[in-house]
């Protein structure tokens, strides 16, 4: 899902803070944020410690700001944008599974989705960490919820299905399909996984838009 994070464009212009982020992001990302290493992020921007305390007065500020400043907007990008005004939102979500596993070498089968990755590790230790993450995540849900009921005013979704408990359901079952595949780091078990979800998706459909 994080494949093009790396590409992601903060919310700041101060360009030093960005690559701070954007090495942070991938410290993160590869060995979690207990384990992440200021040392190793200051050798990857040439970056002096001096520069980084300026921005962030400790690790853990760094850490909630990649969450807001890069995880955030590339979600938003990513997950967000294609379903904020579609009426269509299973194929809309169609579109993304298909997307994903077209892709090559997901890096999301190597490294995880770095949002379920830090509610996993940071969730059951640091409160902060939980309300933040779980903020995103629900932000998340409520997207796909508000798409689903357009889905449904238009027609395409069936008037039975529970938006908001539907969407909680397919948020995690893409989180947990993609978590699934880290630990097999099987990229046959994630496009597997995708295609079942996929097919679940395809119950949602109301009659008149199965045919």
């Amino acid at each position: 899902m994080y494949d093009e994070a790396m590409n992601a464009t903060t919310k700041t212009p101060d360009l030093t803070r960005q690559k701070m982020l954007e090495a942070a992001f991938a410290e993160i990302h590869k060995n979690g944020f207990q384990a992440a290493s200021l040392s190793q992020i200051l050798a990857e921007t040439g970056l002096t410690k001096g520069a980084l305390y300026h921005h962030f007065p400790d690790k853990k500020a760094l850490g909630l700001a990649v969450v807001e400043e890069v995880i955030r907007p590339t979600m938003a990008a990513i997950m967000f944008t294609p379903l904020l005004e579609t009426e269509r939102p299973l194929a809309a979500l169609q579109a993304l599974l298909q997307s994903k596993a077209e892709i090559s070498e997901p890096t999301v089968v190597m490294l995880g989705c770095p949002l379920n990755n830090l509610m996993q590790e940071m969730s059951p230790v640091d409160e902060t960490f939980r309300v933040r993450l779980n903020a995103l995540f629900q932000d998340w849900v409520d997207v796909v919820a508000a798409a689903l009921k357009r889905g449904q005013e238009a027609g395409e979704v069936r008037p039975d299905v529970a938006a908001e408990e539907t969407a909680f359901f397919i948020v995690s079952a893409l989180e947990g399909c993609i978590g699934m595949s880290k630990n097999t780091q099987s990229v046959a078990a994630f496009r597997g996984c995708l295609t079942q979800l996929g097919g679940y998706l395809e119950t949602l459909k109301a009659a008149q838009a199965a045919v």
